[in-house]
């Protein structure tokens, strides 16, 4: 039913153009029409639901079928890059297979619940079929425009077809963690990684709030004293390269740090002395953690050719390779000189050359997870099974190689199940409503805009920069004391030197 509403000190006219569908009468040029009076609105307002409903679609054009139609509508799209993946993944492989050959004009409210239901019989998210359903729902809202269709049957009716008290868009809360847990994964991501690289970026990442593609296309430029500026990200395509495109939603920002972590990431920097990466040509603050994966096609000599030139086994030639701490001197200078002769090629690479950038997925798997929840994941035909450790120096030195788990004497204890490096964020976030930060500097670190009334009048300010540095401070030094109280040093060399000056500090 057409209606009045009042904004102001004037009218405007709402008709519903199709069920679903509640539009505003504008001018030719696209702007709302002011009236003065109440009946004017809804004299016109009654007059353009009757010409919308009148409106006929051509039942020619909705011959086109879906697949034809997704295929223009996706070359048309103009979006960032990571978006337009996204949308190619979630059409060819979601959407085709169901609606391809089927007319658009032709699909039912029944068949798009009918293929939802099918995809959550195969195992589906939950939260990624209500994704798909929304791109399915954004196509097919344009092929109303069009006038392909009278109505989106992929709009979703609230309340139908859902169980009582029961809602199928409820997922499983997010796992965070504080600051002692962002700590404690931090020292066996770098232990798990071999190198103190990893712990810097962890307390970082959970300090800061960062993103995971902010954190990796950190340019050390825009690493200041007092403050890391956002400015650009490197996000990861499907097809292994690293876009470098600016944050997303635009979100450019001053993120401050405190005292502490300005020398951290300083000392990170003068000790790794970062170079520019092949593929962008500019220098970052972090670098992968390993060869890039190549190893099987690489010609020339293998890890075993080293091994039997040099007289050990392959682990012991993956330590020198991977921790040359942890192996003797002799041992690490016979394997040298073997891969000198051989002129072994570590990963397709030259030996010591490492991918310029972490993988996500790598990331994720083989460091973050395995840290927060002491498990490695499951790889077929071998279930998720503990992190093997040599218990001594505590927290336990992850074991490798061949007979790892046998020479192991200990495992890890979870820290945070569940918690995955975005959760990170999440963490940062409610550890900020924690301590009670001003809504406007959250949403400042983070990223994020409010474009409430409320938000519009409240600004940021030196008194609340300084306040919070502080408390994240407090918080870094309470997370230190605890780890003292658990063991006095650590493998982790920078994490050692961060408890031994802690000590002093004390004067213990």
């Amino acid at each position: 039913m057409p209606f009045a509403e009042k904004r102001g000190d004037y009218y405007r006219a709402r008709y519903w153009a199709r069920p679903g569908d509640l539009q505003t009468v504008k001018d030719a040029a696209g702007r709302t029409v002011k009236f003065r009076l109440k009946r004017d609105a809804e004299r016109a307002a009654s007059d353009a639901e009757t010409k919308a409903r009148n409106a006929k679609v051509d039942p020619r054009a909705g011959r086109v079928a879906f697949g034809v139609y997704a295929s223009g509508w996706y070359a048309a799209q103009d979006l960032a890059a990571s978006t337009m993946q996204n949308y190619r993944r979630h059409i060819e492989e979601h959407l085709l297979p169901t609606f391809e050959d089927i007319a658009v004009a032709d699909i039912l409210a029944s068949d798009v619940a009918a293929w939802e239901k099918a995809e959550r019989a195969a195992g589906y998210a939950e939260s990624s079929i209500k994704t798909w359903r929304g791109t399915l729902h954004l196509i097919l809202g344009d092929a109303v425009e069009e006038g392909l269709r009278e109505v989106n049957p992929a709009t979703r009716r609230r309340g139908r077809g859902k169980r009582a008290g029961r809602s199928r868009s409820r997922g499983p809360e997010k796992v965070v963690t504080d600051a002692l847990g962002i700590l404690l994964i931090a020292e066996r991501a770098a232990l798990l990684s071999g190198r103190d690289d990893e712990f810097v970026a962890v307390v970082l990442k959970g300090f800061t709030g960062m993103r995971w593609a902010e954190l990796v296309g950190l340019e050390t430029e825009f690493v200041r004293r007092g403050s890391i500026r956002v400015e650009w990200q490197l996000y990861e395509l499907d097809t292994g390269e690293f876009l470098r495109c600016p944050p997303k939603d635009d979100s450019h920002r001053t993120i401050d740090t405190p005292d502490w972590l300005d020398r951290l990431v300083a000392g990170h920097l003068a000790s790794t002395k970062p170079r520019p990466c092949s593929c962008h040509g500019r220098t970052y603050a972090f670098s992968g953690h390993r060869p890039a994966n190549g190893a099987a096609r690489a010609v020339g000599p293998k890890l075993v050719d080293v091994a039997r030139c040099a007289g050990v086994s392959t682990g012991t030639v993956s330590a020198v390779l991977n921790r040359p701490e942890s192996v003797p001197e002799a041992t690490r200078v016979r394997v040298l000189k073997a891969t000198a002769e051989l002129g072994y090629v570590r990963g397709g690479q030259l030996l010591g050359e490492l991918a310029p950038h972490w993988r996500r997925t790598g990331f994720a798997t083989w460091l973050f997870h395995p840290a927060a929840s002491g498990r490695y994941p499951r790889v077929a035909p071998h279930d998720a099974r503990p992190v093997p450790v040599l218990g001594e120096p505590w927290p336990g030195v992850p074991a490798r190689g061949r007979g790892a788990a046998q020479r192991a004497d200990a495992c890890w204890v979870p820290i945070a199940s569940g918690l995955t490096p975005h959760g990170l964020r999440h963490s940062h976030k409610t550890q900020m409503q924690e301590l009670g930060v001003p809504a406007v500097l959250q949403d400042g670190r983070m990223g994020h805009f409010d474009g409430s009334v409320q938000a519009r009048y409240s600004h940021i300010t030196p008194a609340m920069r300084h306040q919070f540095l502080a408390q994240l401070t407090r918080l870094w030094k309470a997370a230190l004391d605890a780890r003292l109280a658990m063991a006095s040093h650590s493998p982790v060399v920078v994490l050692d030197r961060l408890l031994e000056a802690r000590r002093q500090e004390v004067g213990e």
